[in-house]
C-alpha cells in the first residue's frame, strides 16, 4: 500500500502511522524524521537543508523532494509506504506523482484525518510542549488550511476521510476498515 496521510497538526497522523506501519508491513516515512536523519548523518541533502534552517529559511521543496525520492528508493519502501508530512502543497503532490511515475506506480489512497480545530487545540495544549500555545496552534492550523487543505481537492478521486476524534484504537480501527473496503 502506498498511502499519504493528511490532516491538521495534532490530528494524530504520527500515532496512526506507527500503528498502520505495523499492520500493513510498510515503512512510515515522516519528513521530520527524514530531515533529522539526513542532518544527523551529514548527507549532502542534510547539509543543504541545515544551511537553510540555520539561516532561518524554509527548506526548498526541491531539497525535501530529493530526500523523499531517495527514501522511496530504499528496499523497504518497494512494496509500499506511509508518507507523513509530504506532500504539503499541490506543487509537492505533483512532484510526488512524478517520483512514483518514474517507478511505474502511483498512490493507492490518501488518508484524510478529520478533526475539529477545538479538539486539535485541546490535544496540542495537553502535550505540554513549550512551543504549543493556543495562538501558535491556531496559526499552524491556518497555515494547514491555506497550504495543505487544497490537497483534499487535488486527491479527490483517492481520498479516504477518517473521523479522527475518539480513542487511538477507534481511529486506527476505522482506518483499517476503510482501507479494507
Amino acid at each position: 500500500m502506498r498511502l499519504v496521510l493528511l490532516g491538521p497538526p495534532g490530528a494524530g497522523k504520527g500515532t496512526q502511522a506507527a500503528i498502520l506501519s505495523d499492520a500493513l508491513k510498510v515503512p512510515h516515512i515522516s519528513t521530520g524524521d527524514l530531515f533529522r536523519e539526513n542532518i544527523g548523518k551529514e548527507t549532502e541533502l542534510g547539509k543543504l537543508a541545515k544551511s537553510y534552517m540555520d539561516a532561518g529559511k524554509l527548506v526548498p521543496t526541491s531539497v525535501t523532494a530529493d530526500m523523499v525520492r531517495s527514501r522511496l528508493d530504499q528496499e523497504d519502501a518497494a512494496d509500499g509506504f506511509l508518507l507523513d508530512g509530504f506532500p504539503r502543497t499541490v506543487e509537492q503532490a505533483e512532484i510526488l506523482a512524478e517520483i512514483l511515475a518514474d517507478k511505474s506506480t502511483s498512490l493507492d489512497g490518501v488518508l484524510n484525518y478529520k478533526v475539529s480545530e477545538d479538539a486539535v487545540v485541546e490535544r496540542m495544549l495537553a502535550r505540554g510542549r513549550s512551543d504549543d500555545n493556543e495562538e501558535t496552534i491556531r496559526t499552524r492550523l491556518q497555515v494547514y488550511r491555506d497550504e495543505t487543505a487544497p490537497l483534499i481537492d487535488f486527491y479527490s478521486d483517492i481520498i479516504i476521510d477518517i473521523d479522527a476524534e475518539g480513542t487511538v484504537e477507534d481511529i486506527s480501527s476505522a482506518t483499517l476498515d476503510a482501507l479494507n473496503r
